[in-house]
């Protein structure tokens, strides 16, 4: 008896399949190939993301009772608290926005109401499927693509369209000799011989309203629900648009794939995987402490805690989509905490996030480390780039010794914004050889300590010119 064949894996279940073998060792490994240090919160996101699959094994009865367990990043500027959220998110390939805490208002005061972030993370978990979906049917779509883009290279044989016409063995010749002339154009195409052919093809638009919505403070999602629920209700406009070949299938493959895909299940999958694997990173989280001072126009600070209270512990926000829970939601929330420290937090926000990490100001050492030891590391990256002018640098380890050294210095005596220090000493470095390269085709330069020291060193020494450069 002949084995069954194995049913394909559909992208969600390989994904499942992934999450399973990401251990918390494994995801704190990968973290480490884009960030230096900061071992404690890598562990502790890690550990939250390792939990997430866990509950999807347990029991249905007792899966919803398990919540996640948000996490407090609390460190300087420029430490990579987002990085690590971010670099989680695109290693569990699951759904991620970053908002700032202070770009909300409570509600009855004009602004961004705190539920948009959800609906701004909904909106774009739809069209991370949607691509998915899409890239499924991509080969079938590819076909009827083929299929129309040959019906306008080619139009159709008139017998084709009218069977009854014409005597038979007439039409059957016709009809033979336009199939083997089609599969002639199907072997052009496939040879690239039309690459340079301009058709005309038919895209279809949908016309917005030319109109202005105007919603009430703490709605701002109405004047987006009003305008697609009119653009639903005006004609579909068909716009007739030349482009050569290549460009035609592209676009035919795109319209093709979209009609393949079921746009319900697409909903519903979206809206599940919001709510099962999405993540939300609140920057800022420090600006909307109330206790930091009474006055100004920030009165509505505790208000937004208040606001994100039943968000983050778990409710049913209204989206154009259908309802959406956020019980099992990922919360990071992040801040700098200069002139404020948690416990100004109200007890109730401190509780939502039971996880808290410090992440440790960088060092000389740090510096170094990121300059040369990350997959993006900025002097791969300066590298990389000044190739492309066939400009090729060298940089010897005196060098990014030099450049830590500088960054951490200039770090101590004004702002310590961390690693983002790296990128202005690295453009102030570099800026003449970055302006002159296209003229300096085939040359090379070994940057050393002294380079350094000749570009920098005046800078450095005077700190009116530090904190204006540097």
């Amino acid at each position: 008896m002949e084995p069954a064949l194995e049913r394909p894996k559909t992208a969600e279940q390989s994904r499942q399949d992934f999450m399973a073998s990401l251990t918390p060792k494994k995801i704190v490994s990968e973290l480490d190939n884009f960030i230096v240090g900061q071992t404690q919160a890598k562990r502790a996101v890690a550990i939250a993301l390792r939990n997430r699959w866990r509950r999807l094994q347990l029991p249905e009865n007792m899966r919803d009772e398990v919540a996640p367990k948000n996490i407090l990043m609390i460190g300087p500027t420029g430490v990579g608290k987002t990085e690590i959220a971010r670099r989680l998110a695109k290693l569990s390939q699951s759904p991620f926005i970053k908002v700032e805490a202070s770009k909300y208002t409570e509600v009855g005061y004009v602004g961004r109401d705190v539920e948009s972030m959800v609906r701004d993370l909904v909106e774009l978990t739809k069209r991370m499927v949607q691509e998915e979906m899409e890239q499924a049917v991509q080969e079938k779509a590819r076909e009827y693509a083929e299929e129309r883009l040959l019906d306008i290279l080619l139009p159709p044989h008139p017998s084709h369209e009218t069977p009854g016409s014409g005597e038979f063995a007439s039409d059957t010749l016709g009809k033979q000799q336009y199939e083997q002339t089609r599969e002639k154009f199907r072997g052009y195409l496939h040879d690239g011989r039309f690459e340079d052919r301009v058709v005309e093809i038919e895209i279809e638009e949908r016309s917005g309203p030319m109109m202005e919505v105007i919603s009430p403070p703490g709605m701002e999602e109405m004047d987006s629900n009003i305008k697609d629920m009119l653009s639903n209700l005006m004609a579909k406009k068909i716009k007739h648009k030349k482009m050569k070949v290549p460009d035609a299938l592209k676009v035919l493959t795109q319209q093709e794939a979209e009609n393949l895909i079921d746009h319900d299940k697409m909903v519903q999958e979206a809206i599940d995987r919001a709510q099962q694997s999405g993540i939300i990173f609140i920057d800022e989280i420090d600006k909307i402490t109330g206790r930091q001072s009474m006055q100004g126009p920030d009165v509505s600070r505790e208000g937004v805690q208040r606001d994100l209270l039943p968000i983050v512990e778990g409710s049913s926000i209204n989206t154009k989509y259908g309802i959406v829970k956020t019980d099992h939601i990922l919360f990071i929330a992040a801040g700098a905490f200069h002139a404020s420290k948690p416990s100004d937090l109200i007890p109730e926000f401190q509780g939502r996030f039971p996880i808290r990490v410090e992440l440790e100001s960088l060092t000389e050492e740090d510096f170094f480390r990121i300059l040369t030891e990350p997959d993006n590391a900025l002097i791969k990256q300066y590298t990389g780039l000044l190739a492309t002018e066939d400009v090729h640098l060298r940089f010897e380890t005196s060098a990014i010794r030099e450049i830590a050294r500088m960054s951490a210095y200039v770090n101590e005596r004004t702002e310590n914004i961390g690693a983002r220090r790296l990128q202005t000493v690295m453009e102030k470095l570099l800026e003449s050889i970055s302006f002159d390269a296209p003229d300096m085709k085939n040359q090379k330069y070994d940057i050393d300590a002294a380079y350094v020291m000749n570009k920098l060193k005046n800078i450095i020494e005077n700190e009116d010119l530090s904190r204006y450069i540097l």
